[in-house]
């Protein structure tokens, strides 16, 4: 198991001063009226998951991780601007950003914007060399026979072998009294090991500054609609944001990057089959997506395949770390091992000694609640103290794995899953062992 490190960061919303409030005993943490603890994870932690419950109060103090960074203002007025109605939603877009300025770098490093080309230079671009943070410093670099370590939006990167981050920021967020995230009470954590990042990417290709070549074309497979439809616009507007800043810079290889974007859905369609057989039809170089994991695995052999880039920036699952994928997929999200350190923390500070698991059956949900579970034993819980229950998305009712906890009589649920979280949070409510009895 690798190292790990853990930095409290300024609090969000209240400027720069450190807030801790959401660290402390048992009762700061969310609750219903049997004292039970509610938190959730990056799939339900969205003001989106509010816009289902009617009633004021109803996720009022509930608790959660997502991997999100600090980041600036600037960089959210430059997303603003491309898309006004974001309305303070940022979740994977410093990401899908990272993304897309990764991919243009590699390609104008390898002097080529073939996917097999330039896929072995994305992962030394993120450490060992001169740090750079946006694509036209980087660009400079480049193009003097320099060595770049892009530090992104989404922060150092710092790739391991396998193509995701050593190290990453998760966000700490809590719901407010109207069922949306309360920003002034949102903190950061680091964690990870940079010293499990990939070495030198090594000397980039002799491409002359004013050099041509065939354009470099990046598809988005995100999702516009179904179940992470609310992760869609702040992650277009990443890619939309790199897209004009790359351009404005001079393009790659003396060409403009061309943008074909595509929607990716959920698992209940064949939607993003569709997208990336048309992405390839259209010659994408590289697919930036998708968000959900479990989505992923169900396009990632046509794509590499295909001799393509995929890098998701949003996709957790720790199954893609030692995916056979032909040194083609990368990710700017880091992998469940990470989240979960951040979470199980989470929950401990509060003082739950007896937690309960409600996670969704796919790749994204299974691989957290074993993470998050053996972070709990770790940090002193036993194993009997630990219930994970894993559901259908797709269920009638969860009225059956409620009632389980209830028997179980938990002192923290950490519920893990996408929108279908509303209805197992209004069970839960209606139970007395929701957030909405606090």
């Amino acid at each position: 198991m690798t190292s790990v490190a853990l930095i409290a960061l300024a609090a969000c919303g209240g400027g720069d001063d450190d807030d801790d409030s959401s660290s402390d005993s048992g009762d700061s943490g969310s609750g219903g009226s049997a004292g039970v603890n509610i938190y959730g994870s990056d799939g339900n932690m969205g003001s989106a998951l509010g816009d289902q419950f009617s009633t004021a109060g109803d996720l009022a103090g509930m608790q959660g991780t997502t991997p999100l960074t600090d980041l600036s203002g600037d960089f959210k007025a430059r997303l603003d601007e491309i898309d006004p109605d974001l309305g303070g939603t940022y979740n994977y877009a410093g990401e899908t950003y990272d993304a897309f300025v990764l991919i243009s770098l590699a390609a104008q490093a390898a002097g080529s914007s073939e996917a097999t080309a330039f896929a072995p230079y994305i992962n030394g671009l993120t450490s060992g060399g001169d740090k750079c943070t946006d694509f036209a410093a980087c660009l400079e670099i480049l193009n003097a026979g320099g060595n770049v370590d892009y530090d992104g939006a989404s922060g150092p990167l710092d790739f391991t072998e396998a193509g995701e981050p050593a190290v990453a920021s998760f966000g700490l967020l809590t719901f407010g009294d109207d069922n949306a995230i309360d920003d002034s009470l949102t903190e950061f954590q680091v964690t990870g090991d940079e010293t499990l990042a990939a070495g030198d990417e090594g000397s980039p290709a002799p491409v002359a500054p004013g050099a041509t070549g065939d354009p470099l074309i990046i598809g988005t497979l995100l999702p516009l609609t179904g179940s992470l439809a609310f992760l869609g616009p702040p992650e277009v507007a990443g890619a939309q944001l790199a897209l004009q800043e790359v351009n404005e810079a001079g393009g790659v290889l003396g060409a403009p990057v061309q943008l074909i974007e595509t929607d990716s859905g959920d698992t209940s369609t064949d939607t993003a089959n569709t997208s990336v057989d048309r992405l390839l039809a259209e010659n994408a170089d590289a697919i930036i997506g998708a968000a959900s994991s479990s989505v992923s695995l169900t396009v990632i052999d046509k794509i590499v395949n295909a001799g393509v880039l995929e890098i998701s920036p949003a996709n957790t699952s720790d199954q893609f770390t030692n995916y056979n994928d032909q040194g083609l997929y990368f990710r700017t999200a880091p992998p469940d091992q990470l989240q979960a350190v951040p979470l199980a923390d989470l929950v401990l500070a509060d003082g739950n000694s007896r937690v309960g698991i409600l996670n969704l059956n796919d790749a994204y949900g299974t691989g957290l609640a074993e993470n998050v579970s053996a972070n709990l034993v770790d940090g002193g819980l036993a194993e009997d103290d630990i219930l994970a229950i894993t559901y259908d998305p797709n269920a009638s009712s969860y009225d059956s794995e409620v009632q389980q906890m209830v028997e179980f009589d938990p002192d923290a649920i950490i519920v893990i899953g996408f929108d279908e979280s509303a209805r197992i949070i209004q069970e839960l409510n209606a139970q007395g062992i929701g957030p909405a009895g606090r």
